[in-house]
């Protein structure tokens, strides 16, 4: 079975259109700042709205019969590589985090690359200081 993946880099602005809903694990940063990604609405799994440093998500759920998009924004310099797992991972990228400004990287897994249920996912940031979101949707 091949798996198609297709990984780029979008506009924040762009990211309007997602939409999830979901749990995150870990601490929130600083109060005030920006959000990096917009709550992900119907279509999302998960929506992790904001952390620092390393983290992740484990999460239910999933429908191996639609496509998966499992996006990452982040700032403050450096970079987060980002894994996606179920018992073997099925997507890994990096994005790099600039200071001052948000950078966005994204993958979008076709149908049946994602099985049914459980996944899991790892953000490990280059620094303590980068700070993240992340967001995983099954559009219909």
């Amino acid at each position: 079975m091949s798996k198609s993946v297709a990984v780029k880099s979008v506009s924040v602005a762009a990211l309007a259109a997602f939409a999830v809903v979901g749990a995150g694990i870990g601490p929130a940063a600083a109060a005030g700042a920006q959000e990096l990604l917009p709550h992900p609405g119907p279509d999302g799994l998960v929506w992790v709205e904001e952390r620092t440093g390393d983290g992740g998500v484990a999460s239910g759920g999933a429908s191996h019969r639609l496509a998966t998009v499992l996006t990452v924004a982040c700032e403050g310099g450096g970079q987060v590589a980002v894994t996606m797992s179920q018992q073997t991972q099925v997507a890994g990228f990096t994005v790099d985090c600039p200071a001052g400004r948000t950078g966005v990287g994204s993958v979008t897994l076709d149908a049946g690359v994602v099985r049914q249920g459980s996944f899991t996912i790892g953000v490990d940031a280059s620094t303590d200081s980068v700070r993240w979101a992340l967001t995983v949707t099954q559009p219909e």
